[in-house]
């Protein structure tokens, strides 16, 4: 089953001196089973893109696939809710998604809207919470009490109670820590490559796109300029600087000793590899 965006256009206040095209003619397919970045500036159309992925937004043009769900102009969706189940979301802003009495209970919220037993539900929530990483003393707080870092896990934690197939996160790491930010990425990719999950995240962290993402869908006035593998995006020199984005410092390094002669393969992804390649190269001419 695919995730398939066929010529889809998307119009904020249609018919109105504030009328916005936040997408045009958006052809694009996101491969399951992979971690996807979605990059680009403010306003490029990121978070209006995702927010199509389970029909909190619909298409004014053209029409997606889903999971073997189509969603076309023009016509209601049917089996939202369990499209809803399939796919989950994270808003860029947690506190849009807390609202029970206790951290706890709003995270058992989304099992129990699906039909699991109160005890099951209880049980999925604290499964999730523990893999958010949220400590056990704040699970019978109100969530409003909750640091923006802790809402952000809260948030995450009642998406991942509901066991989604697609899980889509937007700017998922904000308000965290540098730790906490490591922390959560690990968590995303083990969803991934243990349990098959396929990730999407929007994000402006070049350096989280590199280490943690699979592939690059670059968004630029509500259309997709590019559609590539991490490491082809931070080796076209050329986009990054069109679209006033720094590379990582590994990327701006290999660039750097690629000038000075030295081979550096694309598949160097960490510092220790690359320290390794230089090493055995200076060893290997004296």
């Amino acid at each position: 089953m695919s995730i398939a965006f066929e010529h889809v256009g998307h119009t904020y206040s249609a018919g109105t001196p504030y009328e916005f095209a936040a997408l045009k003619d958006v052809s694009l397919n996101i491969k399951e089973g992979k971690v996807t970045a979605v990059i680009g500036q403010t306003g490029s159309g990121k978070s209006t893109l995702v927010q199509h992925l389970n029909a909190l937004l619909l298409p004014d043009q053209g029409q997606l696939e889903v999971l073997g769900r189509t969603i076309k102009a023009g016509e209601k969706p049917k089996g939202l809710k369990s499209l809803r189940g399939d796919v989950g979301l994270v808003f860029q802003f947690p506190e849009y998604q807390l609202f029970e009495e206790t951290v706890i209970r709003d995270v058992m919220f989304g099992p129990k809207n699906f039909g699991v037993k109160e005890d099951q539900a209880h049980l999925k929530a604290c499964e999730a919470l523990k893999l958010a990483g949220l400590d056990p003393d704040t699970w019978e707080r109100s969530p409003l009490e909750l640091s923006g870092g802790q809402k952000r896990r809260a948030a995450i934690a009642g998406i991942l109670a509901m066991d989604p197939k697609v899980l889509v996160l937007d700017e998922p790491t904000a308000g965290l820590d540098p730790l906490g930010t490591d922390a959560m990425m690990r968590i995303f990719r083990e969803l991934n490559q243990k349990h098959g999950k396929t990730v999407i995240i929007v994000t402006h962290d070049m350096e989280q796109v590199f280490r943690w993402c699979d592939e690059v869908v670059v968004m630029e006035k509500g259309s997709v300029r590019a559609h590539m593998t991490t490491e082809e995006f931070f080796s076209d020199v050329e986009m990054c600087e069109s679209m006033h984005i720094l590379p990582p410092s590994l990327i701006r390094m290999k660039i750097m000793l690629r000038k000075q002669g030295f081979e550096i393969p694309d598949t160097v992804r960490g510092v220790k590899e690359l320290a390794e390649c230089i090493a055995a190269q200076v060893k290997r001419h004296g």
